[in-house]
């Protein structure tokens, strides 16, 4: 039996570093979204196809192999939540984990604009995301999506069983992290 726990929410809202402190208080295992991008352009760079569809295939191994081997895992993921895709993606994750007896659980992290801002150049960020260190880039991105996708739920749009939406613009990633154990009685 495998646990999935998948910390969704916009570019730079904070899901690596509440992601990590959930992976240090439970013990999963965890893959952020950034690992198999930065893998896949490391190899694929010039060629967009290509690093896509090994990425998708990394994950798909991940996701198989850990359920496989009982492991419970934790994914960071950016939604949009206008395409259907997205959505259908998140529904065949969750039927994996709970097709091996396992749970699936869904937080939705949002902050404002400006702390996003603040958060796309930290340190740590930069440290683990190659592909963010062009800040220029990076930025142009973040605010080119929000005016392409909605990458936060509607006010009461509920997905899943097992979710939770947190507003973390004024909380540290262990305060979020302790809300999510807590909302899910997980241990």
């Amino acid at each position: 039996m495998s646990n999935l726990i998948v910390v969704a929410g916009p570019q730079a809202v904070g899901k690596m570093t509440v992601a990590e402190k959930l992976k240090e208080k439970l013990g999963f295992s965890l893959l952020v979204n950034h690992d198999s991008i930065e893998v896949s352009k490391k190899i694929f760079d010039s060629n967009e196809k290509a690093w896509r569809d090994l990425n998708g295939l990394i994950r798909e191994d991940v996701f198989h192999i850990a359920v496989q081997n009982n492991v419970d895992l934790i994914f960071t993921f950016v939604v949009a939540f206008d395409l259907q895709e997205d959505i259908d993606y998140l529904n065949k994750l969750k039927d994996l984990f709970e097709s091996s007896g396992g749970k699936f659980y869904f937080v939705e992290l949002e902050a404002d604009l400006d702390t996003r801002l603040k958060r796309n150049v930290t340190p740590h960020r930069l440290e683990e995301k190659r592909s963010k260190r062009d800040t220029e880039w990076s930025k142009n991105e973040l605010l080119s999506s929000i005016e392409k996708y909605r990458l936060n739920s509607n006010e009461g749009e509920k997905l899943f069983e097992n979710q939770i939406k947190i507003n973390n613009t004024n909380l540290e990633p262990d305060e979020v992290a302790d809300i999510v154990i807590e909302k899910f009685n997980l241990k």
